[in-house]
C-alpha cells in the first residue's frame, strides 16, 4: 500500500510528540555521555515542524515535506551535531521524491537508504562508533530485506523497529569513538547512544503508524 503524504504528515506529528515526551530522558542519556542537549534539540526541531505542518493550508508533497519542512527546518533550528545530521537525512531523502503525494514501498526504502548515506558522510560514521549510525544502519537494511522478500511496508517497518531498539541497547556495551562522547573513551561505556535511542524511537512511531 502506498505511503501517503497525509500520513506521513501525521507520522512527523507523532514524531514530534515522542520526542517531547521523550525529551528528559533522552537528555539525560546525552548528560552522561555528549553535550546533554539531545532531547531537547529534538523537542526543539520537531516542534518546529509542527508548526509548519498545522499552519499549512493545503497538502504537501513529499519532496516539499522532506526538504522543506524537514530538513531545512531542523538544518535552521537544531544545534549540535543532531541538526546537521537529521537534516542531511530529510535533504538526502528528498532527492529521491518527485513532488508526489503517494510513494511506493521501494520508494520510501529508497529515501531511507539515501537519509542513511546522507548521514554517514555528514558525520563521517560507521557502525559500531556509538553513534545514531548503529541504530539506523541495520535498521534500514532490514527495510531493504523486508521489501525485496515481498513483505508489506508495515511488515517491514515492525522488524526494522525491533532491530534499531536492539542496537541502542547494545551501544551501551562499547566505547564512544565517533563525535562528542568519543572524548569520553572508555567512561562512555554503560550509557546507551541518546542518537541511537532517537533513531529507534523514529523507526518506532513510523511502525505504529502504518496499517
Amino acid at each position: 500500500m502506498p505511503l501517503h503524504s497525509k500520513q506521513m504528515k501525521e507520522i512527523l506529528l507523532a514524531l514530534a510528540d515522542c520526542y517531547d515526551q521523550n525529551k528528559e530522558y533522552l537528555t539525560d542519556l546525552d548528560n552522561k555521555i555528549g553535550d546533554g542537549d539531545h532531547g531537547i534539540n529534538l523537542s526543539r526541531g520537531y516542534g518546529a515542524i509542527r508548526g509548519k505542518l498545522l499552519s499549512a493550508s493545503e497538502d504537501i508533497d513529499f519532496n516539499k515535506l522532506y526538504k522543506t519542512i524537514c530538513g531545512m527546518t531542523l538544518l535552521s533550528t537544531v544545534g549540535g551535531a543532531s541538526g546537521p545530521l537529521l537534516g542531511t537525512f530529510y535533504m538526502e531523502a528528498a532527492k529521491k521524491c518527485e513532488p508526489v503525494f503517494e510513494l511506493t514501498d521501494a520508494n520510501v526504502v529508497e529515501c531511507f537508504e539515501a537519509g542513511l548515506v546522507g548521514v554517514m558522510n555528514r558525520g563521517k560514521a560507521v557502525v559500531g562508533e556509538k553513534t545514531m549510525v548503529d541504530a539506523m544502519s541495520p535498521a534500514v537494511a532490514v527495510l531493504r530485506e523486508s521489501i525485496d522478500a515481498g513483505k508489506s511496508l508495515k511488515e517491514a517497518f515492525d522488524l526494522a523497529k525491533e532491530v534499531a531498539f536492539n542496537a541502542a541497547v547494545k551501544t551501551a556495551d562499547y566505547a564512544a569513538t565517533n563525535g562528542r562522547a568519543s572524548y569520553l573513551g572508555e567512561r562512555s561505556i554503560g550509557t546507551q547512544d541518546p542518537g541511537a535511542t532517537s533513531t529507534a524511537l523514529l523507526f518506532e512511531i513510523f511502525a505504529s503508524h502504518l496499517a
